[in-house]
Order: structure tokens, then C-alpha cells, then sequence
């Protein structure tokens, strides 16, 4: 099982269906057209800050599940542990409290916790971090055009978004509950630029192979 990480905006979804079709894996995919509370978030964090992240941990957890009982390899265009990141900025920005954010992250370390001849395995086999810079993260928000995401409708995204995208530098350095690689985003424009893709496609290949041999 493969997983895409990434900022708003890094690509993942568009490199997630890119790989699953060039790769002959199975895509699993966030889901956010159908979500309900996350418009609700974004008009009142305070209120719905805790229970989006509950929302994502269960929905994510089934995702998981059903990708570790697929026949073929699989692809997802999210991590679970990005949520703990977001959630704690959430939480430092006033939007959840510290404790709300502890009781979260013991509820994702004790549902995540491997267990031994269990037939699910939680974990990703090979998790593929998108660095994006600020810029490219704002550019991408606006041209894919949420309303609820864009900044001319509440200036106050624009800090919470820098914010994020400092905070994926040291997430990226500190994660280490699977293999890893980095793919440059700002230098690689996978999903504009054929040559890109290739580019990406040999990069993360070359690292699945090597997985898939040991």
C-alpha cells in the first residue's frame, strides 16, 4: 500500500490516479465532495474542528481497511498521520483545544497500533511526501477553485495555510512509521508536464521495486 502526502493543493489526488493507472494499482480516495462537515469547518472552526477530525479518522480507517483486502497492490491520496499535524495546528490557532487535540492523537495511536498475525495491516508500505512551496500551494487552491477554501472569502486562511505548509517540512523529517521519499513539486509539474510525470513516475518506480524485492 502506497500513500500520497502533501499539503492543500501538493497534487496528490492528480498523482494518486496517475500512478494507479500507470502502475496497475488500485486508487483510494479522500472524500471531500460528499463531506458534509467540512464546509461547516471552514464557516465555524471552533465548532467543527474535533468532529472533522473524527470524521477523517474513521473514514480513513476504513479506506485503509478495504485497501489491505484488495487482491491488487494499492494507492491512497492521503496519509492518516497528516490529520494529527492539521489538527494541532487547528488546535494552536484556537480552533480545537490542546486537550481535544491529546485525546485525538491517543485515539489515532491505539486504532493505528499494529498487532501481531492480525490480517489488516494499518501501515503503508511506502508513504510519497509532494513538497510544494507557499506560492505553488495558493496558486493550486485558487485554480481548482473550492469556494470554501479560497482566501478573497476569508482572509484569515491565508496565515493557517502558511502555517500548514511550514509545519509539512518537519512532519516529513520526523515521520518514520514506513519507508519514505520526497517528490519536488515546485521543480516537477507532474500533472501539467508529460516529461514531469515520467520524471516522477521513474522516481517512485525505482523505489517500489526496491521495496517489492526485499
Amino acid at each position: 500500500m502506497l500513500v500520497l502526502a502533501g499539503t492543500i493543493g501538493a497534487g496528490k489526488t492528480s498523482l494518486t490516479k496517475m500512478l494507479a493507472n500507470e502502475m496497475d494499482l488500485s486508487g483510494y480516495y479522500e472524500s471531500v465532495d460528499d463531506n458534509e462537515i467540512l464546509p461547516l469547518f471552514y464557516k465555524n472552526p471552533q465548532k467543527y474542528a474535533f468532529l472533522l477530525q473524527i470524521y477523517f479518522l474513521n473514514s480513513r480507517l476504513d479506506l485503509i481497511k478495504q485497501a489491505r483486502l484488495d487482491a491488487k497492490d494499492s494507492i491512497m491520496d492521503r496519509s492518516i498521520y497528516e490529520d494529527s499535524l492539521m489538527f494541532r495546528l487547528n488546535a494552536d490557532l484556537g480552533r480545537a483545544t490542546s486537550t481535544e487535540a491529546d485525546i485525538y492523537d491517543s485515539l489515532l495511536e491505539n486504532m493505528m497500533e499494529e498487532i501481531p498475525d492480525a490480517k489488516i495491516v494499518k501501515n503503508p508500505d511506502l508513504l510519497i511526501h509532494i513538497r510544494i512551496s507557499f506560492d505553488t500551494m495558493l496558486k493550486r487552491i485558487k485554480k481548482r477553485g473550492r469556494s470554501f477554501e479560497q482566501i478573497d472569502k476569508d482572509p484569515e486562511l491565508y496565515k493557517y495555510y502558511q502555517l500548514l505548509n511550514e509545519r509539512y517540512n518537519s512532519w516529513y523529517d520526523n515521520y518514520n512509521q514506513s519507508p519514505k521519499m520526497q517528490i519536488d513539486g515546485d521543480k516537477y509539474d507532474f500533472v501539467e508536464n508529460e516529461a514531469d510525470f515520467k520524471i516522477v513516475l521513474a522516481q517512485i518506480k525505482n523505489k517500489y521495486e526496491t521495496l517489492i524485492s526485499c
